[in-house]
């Protein structure tokens, strides 16, 4: 017959430690030991816990500074670059065969920035399925584009209306596999961008609501103290008491400071980039309408209809004021830098639409090589417009880059030191309630 698994008089480990512990629990001094313990502990899962969330918020304003952000811009460059390219493609193409070298270089450096771009994202976004499969549709169609375009001009330059054709379907093929896969990878990126945000802004409840925790049970600790010898003061519990109300007030602090820099890099930088990204894609693919409405050649009221509707969205209404992702723009510029090129970028808008209108009536009255004129001559045309709309929002793009990176990096400058501050805090503090509570138990030798 087997032996019981705990014979008579024999007790597991467990039993006596709990047996142990109820007996020193009936001692002053033994008490002592429990509550020395308990609040040294409490201090360092205070401190290990404020490091660990501080770490995480960290990491994710570092993320935003140094990773999402500059891949959400990418991915706006990429779109950017390869509506600039099939807009200048167009561009060159209404030139006939004496298609100005500026325009095929403009070209031909917008097709290279996209593919260089492209290479960058590929390399830098491997943990989104998504964008992986963006971009590799992308390195797909962009060589058939640009065959389509080198098919366009080599027949435009003899003279064949099938370059016309070409070009169209060129176009046809930009519009509805390259720019809506740059989109979503654009839009893929901006989601990131806004978790790391949101992870970087979240308030450490469990570090906080562990610190509120460990003060009180020191102030109790010191009570208790107060109650039993009638001394005001424990010195080392006092030390405790301020090294955890100081990495308490340095968590709240900086994680407040941290979140009001990083909401403003959000706000008047990274909002206010996607705002200008939205109005400075909308005029190009407006632009690549207007030409291709000419490319058509008394078939491309689609064309035109599709251009007002993209200045509409851009820029509002021509019969009211201001509107559309223009003042969208404005309204999250802070400062005058920041508004003044909206302003100007608006002010060649409806310089353009004017332009427009005259090459639309010019058009519609046989003078085709003069409205051809009107929209891609260097001068008084709606290129040149178009050209001053470029450079407004490039201009307060740069800007608003400025400033989110001046806001974003005070933002995460705050949480800096802060999780190694905490642990050494902790541990001073651990040490100075033991030997608090130390103190105490040698009056009891």
């Amino acid at each position: 017959m087997p032996p019981p698994e705990n014979p008579p008089g024999r007790t597991t480990a467990w039993t006596e430690g709990v047996r142990r512990l109820r007996t020193a629990a009936t001692t002053e001094p033994g008490r002592l030991r429990i509550i020395g313990a308990a609040l040294a502990a409490l201090i360092v899962v205070f401190g290990a816990v404020t490091a660990w969330q501080v770490s995480d918020r960290s990491d994710a304003a570092a993320s935003v500074v140094d990773h999402s952000q500059p891949l959400s811009a990418e991915a706006a460059s990429i779109y950017r670059s390869l509506a600039t390219a099939n807009t200048t493609a167009s561009s060159g193409f209404l030139a006939g065969g004496d298609e100005p070298r500026s325009v095929r270089e403009r070209y031909e450096l917008n097709v290279r920035t996209a593919s260089e771009l492209l290479a960058s994202a590929a390399a830098n976004s491997r943990g989104s399925a998504s964008a992986q499969r963006q971009i590799a549709k992308l390195n797909r169609e962009l060589p058939r584009y640009t065959g389509l375009v080198e098919s366009a001009r080599a027949n435009n330059r003899q003279g064949l209306p099938l370059g016309g054709a070409y070009l169209r379907y060129a176009n046809e093929r930009m519009h509805e596999e390259l720019l809506p896969a740059a989109k979503e990878l654009y839009e893929t990126e901006t989601a990131r961008l806004h978790q790391d945000y949101d992870d970087a802004k979240s308030w450490p409840w469990i570090a906080l609501t562990l610190g509120v925790l460990t003060m009180a049970g020191l102030g109790w600790a010191q009570r208790r103290h107060y109650h039993r010898t009638n001394r005001v003061f424990n010195p080392g519990l006092l030390g405790a008491t301020a090294a955890t109300l100081v990495a308490l007030l340095w968590l709240t602090a900086g994680h407040a400071f941290a979140r009001s820099g990083l909401g403003e890099s959000d706000e008047h930088g990274a909002r206010s980039l996607h705002a200008l990204n939205e109005a400075w894609i909308g005029s190009l693919q407006a632009r690549g309408e207007e030409n291709m409405w000419l490319v058509a050649r008394g078939a491309g009221s689609e064309y035109d209809e599709s251009y007002g509707k993209r200045m509409n969205a851009v820029a509002g209404s021509p019969k009211g004021e201001m509107g559309g992702q223009l003042a969208a723009a404005l309204s999250r510029a802070d400062d005058a830098q920041g508004r003044d090129p909206v302003d100007d970028a608006y002010e060649s808008v409806k310089d353009w639409r004017k332009r427009h209108n005259e090459a639309r009536a010019m058009e519609d009255s046989g003078r085709y090589d003069a409205a051809v004129d009107l929209v891609i001559q260097p001068k008084g045309s709606t290129g040149e417009s178009f050209d001053e709309v470029d450079e407004s929002l490039k201009k307060a793009s740069e800007h608003e880059q400025a400033e989110f990176e001046r806001a974003a990096d005070d933002g995460r400058g705050a949480l800096t030191w802060l999780a190694v501050g905490a642990a050494v805090l902790a541990v001073l503090g651990a040490a100075a309630a033991l030997l608090g509570i130390g103190r105490r138990l040698s009056e009891y030798r």
